[in-house]
């Protein structure tokens, strides 16, 4: 794409112990670990073919509004990269290596084809977001090697799908130690392999187990197939260490900087519900339509999912995603949705009345709800699990329920009044982190959702008859640190009183 930026970046060269030379962006002249700082300058390099043919997705070159000096993806830096690339490789042995397969481009008929999401941990290591690629992350002693398997450029191919980064930009722009056309994936992997003491990959389900008859397998002549044939090669498939335990430990602690991004998506995400209170939306597709469009205008590049947009009874269906029915006054809705913003998800859910006025019961029911999920995120600490917020949410709607009428049994709330959990981890997933065990307290840097919800069944003569066919759902992202639980999505109001306000056109 071409453009007026120079291609220049302010830079501190960080030379490893295994001799490799690597680029780091600095702003402030901050010298970062991970790497021995052997040349101490600020110097200036210059990508001189950013400006001709731009880059398979976003740099700050190309697109200035988007991203910042030294950023990868919106609000991470491209140190951040390589210390997240470091923490792997201090989990592993000396001379093993990783290896990531990133996402293919799917197709839903003919040529047309799916919206493109990355391999999750892909995109948590190198920031890369475009299809076919493989990368591998080698350790030496007290160093790593950095290797990416790209696309390469392809003036046809790029007169049609725009432009590719390549194998050149795989070095300059994500720091690269070594970058290869994917095409000779089995020349070079199949020496990473043949020196490596031990191999980390996460293998493909076994396409014998029916539990896995509708996952993704290893197609001939696609890239996973080719390593598990060079892995079988040199005897080294049956002893593959997995990587998702150890990723999904490493995600599972988000850094300031996935922080903020967070609270950019959650801010964002929070103020399209606030707006969406005031608009008394007559049908459920408007009422998705205006979410999705304020989400984006807003700057999330896309919903983080498809939401719930739930009028009357059919809130009684955990993930309702029909989204095709009118809304009625008198009824409540509830709205599960989120935006994502550079890479990571917003997920939150609230509940309100069509017409901006709760009656007396849909009130009740509501702020018994939002009672237990108050005191959840309070004790959301690093002295509680999700499954003990779990416990603590079941013991508290048997109280909060008795108080407005309720004859419930515990076995009554987990099993037909609250069926589902309390929360679960968020980022780059929506549910992000799930081998990360709930039994286990949590972590300073976690990013849990906490949901309770209430769904009253239509025909259950058991429970009162004014609160039969509601079902109300009030979750937030809670950022878990020293002092307090932070909520990330706190534009999204969700006090009764609140509520009406907005939707009375007094609270803006």
């Amino acid at each position: 794409m071409a453009g007026s930026q120079s291609g220049f970046r302010q830079c501190f060269r960080l030379v490893q112990r295994s001799g490799v030379s690597r680029w780091f962006i600095s702003q402030n002249n901050k010298i970062f670990p991970g790497s021995v700082l052997r040349t101490p300058i600020t110097t200036r390099c210059c990508r001189p073919y950013a400006t001709q043919t731009g880059f398979g997705q976003p740099t700050h070159e190309t697109r200035p509004h988007l991203l910042k000096e030294g950023e990868l993806t919106p609000g991470i830096q491209a140190v951040e990269y390589h210390l997240r690339r470091r923490a792997l490789a201090d989990k592993m042995q000396d001379g093993a290596v990783a290896i990531f397969v990133g996402a293919e481009k799917t197709f839903r008929s003919g040529v047309v084809f799916h919206e493109f999401h990355q391999n999750p941990n892909v995109y948590y290591l190198s920031g890369f977001m475009e299809p076919n690629c493989v990368i591998a992350i080698e350790r030496h002693q007290d160093d790593y090697e950095f290797h990416m398997f790209v696309e390469p450029k392809n003036e046809r191919v790029e007169l049609w799908e725009g432009p590719r980064t390549g194998v050149q930009g795989a070095l300059d722009v994500f720091n690269a130690d070594s970058a290869s056309d994917i095409g000779g994936l089995r020349k070079r992997l199949d020496e990473i392999i043949g020196r490596a003491s031990v191999v980390y990959m996460d293998k493909p389900k076994d396409s014998s187990d029916f539990g896995s008859f509708f996952s993704p397998q290893a197609k001939r002549g696609s890239p996973e197939a080719s390593i598990i044939e060079m892995l079988k090669h040199y005897g080294k498939y049956k002893n593959l260490k997995a990587l998702s335990p150890i990723m999904h430990r490493l995600r599972s602690v988000k850094s300031p900087a996935e922080l903020q991004v967070m609270m950019t998506a959650g801010q964002i995400s929070g103020r399209a519900f606030t707006e969406a209170y005031a608009e008394r939306f007559t049908k459920e597709a408007d009422l998705y339509a205006f979410l999705e469009y304020v989400f984006k205008i807003g700057g999330c590049e896309k919903s983080a999912y498809v939401p719930v947009v739930a009028g009357g009874t059919h809130s009684l269906a955990i993930h309702y995603t029909r989204n095709d029915d009118v809304l009625h006054p008198g009824d409540m809705v509830l709205v599960d949705a989120g935006g994502q913003y550079g890479g990571y998800c917003a997920d939150i859910s609230r509940t309100w009345p069509v017409n901006g006025k709760f009656t007396d019961a849909q009130k009740d029911l509501y702020q018994c709800v939002l009672n237990v999920q108050k005191a959840c995120i309070e004790l959301a600490n690093t002295s509680n699990s999700l499954q003990s917020l779990q416990q603590e949410a079941c013991r508290l709607f048997q109280i909060e329920l008795k108080n407005i009428g309720f004859d419930a049994s515990m076995s009554d709330i987990t099993n037909i009044l609250y069926p589902h959990y309390i929360g679960h981890h968020v980022g780059i997933d929506l549910h992000d982190c799930s081998l990360v065990p709930r039994n286990e307290n949590l972590n300073n840097g976690n990013v849990v959702t906490i949901e309770p919800g209430i769904y009253v069944p239509v025909d259950n003569e058991k429970f009162p008859k004014h609160f039969r066919g509601m079902g109300i759902r009030i979750e937030d992202n809670v950022y878990i640190n020293d002092n307090s639980p932070l909520i990330t999505c706190a534009a999204a109001s969700k006090e009764v009183d609140d509520i009406e306000r907005v939707a009375s056109g007094l609270l803006e």
